[in-house]
């Protein structure tokens, strides 16, 4: 098991928040996520054999937000 921290840009309220956790935790091999509007960061314990770093961030840019290098 893996974790990772992203920092998430364009979220607007809990509501999209709670969007971008609901989508990750439907993720096949995500086991944890936990996504804060006020800190803009998504939190996420995966299995890396799979799901990798580059599959949750292209989930999270199509969901319509952004996720800076």
């Amino acid at each position: 098991m893996k974790s990772t921290t992203f920092t998430i840009d364009g979220m607007h309220c809990d509501g999209c928040a709670q969007r971008i956790e609901t989508l990750l935790e439907k993720q096949p091999g995500v086991r944890e996520a936990s996504v804060s509007f006020p800190d803009r960061l998504a939190r996420i314990k995966y299995n890396q054999h799979a799901v990798s770093e580059n599959d949750l961030v292209e989930l999270i840019k199509r969901s319509g937000f952004s996720v800076p290098s």
